[in-house]
This record gives C-alpha cells, sequence and structure tokens, in this order.
C-alpha cells in the first residue's frame, strides 16, 4: 500500500471568513492576509494506493468554470490535478474510485471537465464516484447559504454518468479505510481514516482545514452549524490525540501533516512534516 499528497494548486479566501469569531489581530500571524485581506491555501488531495485499486480523495477546484468565476479566488502555483497525478505515476484513466468528503465547489470540481461542445462528462471514466445520500440531497437542494458551493455543473453530471455510489455509516468503499460523518460544516460530510502502516491518518476536510483552526473556537464562518463543529472538533480531537492518529490538513499552505499533543491550552500540533516522511 502506498499513498500520496496530489496537489492541485493554492487559492485565496477571506480571512474573516476562514476564521470566523476570531480577531483578525490574532490570526493574521498564522496566516497572513493581502491588501484585501485574502489568505492563501491549498488544495491538497489524497491517492490511495491499495491492492488494484486507486481511490482518489477529493480532487480540487478543477479547471472548467469561467474566468469570472476563477478571478475571485485568485488561483495560483505550479501545481494542477493532472500534474500531481502524473507525478505520481498515474493517469485519469487509472483512477478506480473517487471519494467525495463533500460536495463544495474546491473539494469535488475537479470531478466533471466541459468537452469541446461545452458539455459535461467525468474526469475519472473508469471510477466509481463516492457521496451519501443525505449530503447528495443536501447539495442537489441546497439552503440560500451554500447554494453558491454547490455548483451543478460539478454535481449533476457525475449521478447521469451511472458512475456515482453512495456510503452510509458503519460503511466504507474500502477495507483500509473508516469514515465518520460530520454535520457541521456541512449535513453528513465524510472524514476518512486511513489505516497505513499500523497508524490512522485522518484526511481533515473541513473539520480543521489547517493547523492553526486546532484551538475550540477556530471555527469558520462557512460553517452551517458553528455549534456543531465545536463539538465535533472536541470529540475528534479528543480520540484522535488518545489513539495518536496522524491529521493530513487539505487546506494548510504550508504544513501537510501533524501529530498532537495535550497542553495546558488544549491539544495542539506535536510534530510537523510531510505525508512523503512516513515512507
Amino acid at each position: 500500500m502506498k499513498i500520496h499528497t496530489i496537489n492541485t494548486g493554492f487559492f485565496k479566501l477571506d480571512g474573516g471568513a476562514m476564521f470566523g469569531v476570531v480577531p483578525k489581530s490574532i490570526w493574521n500571524s498564522l496566516n497572513p492576509a493581502d491588501d484585501n485581506n485574502m489568505c492563501t491555501w491549498a488544495m491538497r488531495c489524497m491517492l490511495v494506493e491499495t491492492g488494484n485499486r486507486l481511490i482518489l480523495i477529493d480532487n480540487g477546484i478543477g479547471n472548467k468554470q469561467s474566468e469570472k468565476f476563477f478571478s475571485h479566488y485568485y488561483l495560483h502555483g505550479e501545481d494542477s490535478l493532472h500534474r500531481s497525478l502524473k507525478s505520481a505515476g498515474f493517469h485519469a484513466d487509472d483512477i478506480t474510485d473517487v471519494f467525495l468528503t463533500h460536495l463544495h465547489f474546491d473539494h469535488c470540481g475537479g470531478s466533471v471537465e466541459r468537452k469541446a461542445d461545452g458539455s459535461f462528462q467525468t474526469a475519472f471514466r473508469n471510477a466509481r464516484y463516492w457521496s451519501n445520500a443525505d449530503h447528495w440531497k443536501w447539495a442537489t437542494q441546497p439552503n440560500a447559504r451554500e447554494k453558491a458551493s454547490f455548483l451543478t455543473e460539478n454535481i449533476l453530471p457525475i449521478q447521469e454518468s451511472g458512475q456515482l455510489s453512495f456510503v452510509s455509516e458503519g460503511t466504507s468503499p474500502d477495507d483500509c479505510m473508516e469514515i465518520l460523518f460530520m454535520r457541521g460544516h456541512t449535513d453528513a460530510m465524510m472524514i476518512p481514516l486511513v489505516q497505513y502502516k499500523g497508524r490512522k491518518i485522518a484526511f481533515m476536510a473541513d473539520l480543521i482545514p489547517s493547523v492553526a483552526h486546532l484551538p475550540a473556537p477556530y471555527v469558520m464562518a462557512y460553517d452551517t452549524r458553528p455549534l456543531l463543529t465545536l463539538d465535533e472538533k472536541a470529540l475528534f480531537l479528543k480520540r484522535a490525540q488518545e489513539e495518536n492518529w496522524i491529521l493530513y490538513f487539505e487546506h494548510d499552505p504550508a504544513v501537510e501533516c501533524c501529530t498532537l499533543k495535550q497542553t495546558d491550552r488544549g491539544i495542539r500540533a506535536d510534530e510537523v512534516f510531510s505525508l512523503s516522511s512516513l515512507g
């Protein structure tokens, strides 16, 4: 079994939105904002090579949206989804499974691509796409708060392709993964725990988007149920610290992974390192 970091580039989001009620005088030292109050964030995905399966967890923002859309998010960096897959030795056609933690555009935009005639097709034609029934309904019948994050062209072509499958709580696409359901950020977001070399690696999605979000009050303004996120974070971090999990951050611009330790200020990062250092 091997696990690969798949970097799909960087984008920018408003710092106040990313840190919620935490004052800028505090969070700006953790991820400094530009003159427009925008901070840089990664879109870091994961490729799990296990047996005869290649499981891609999330796939970034994609490249099919309009220039106006992308101008809001200041995409930058040299990495892209397909370039990173190639660097790992693979092609999109090799992917057998695409696991989507949730359907916000920066997590699933690479799922679908635009054809020359303007229509859409799945980007991974040989893959099974995994979501869950609760979140799929939430995303396809969106509330006004999240509607701009659930883009029809990222979602419906997956269903129309016949490649869509659902997991439920207590099930998983593969024995190497355990799935935790979270409902604070968006309904039924999934956090995969990947078994690797006797450890569990938690793909953090938007439960804890960066190492700076480990303290309890650091909850994004994007979260639909922030008080529930507080509870979910507390339970998750307690278990993760006690069981010595590795946290893998999808959005941290610098830190890929960390372990945890108990301090007098609560649970904080212990060692920070890259996924590749695990061998």
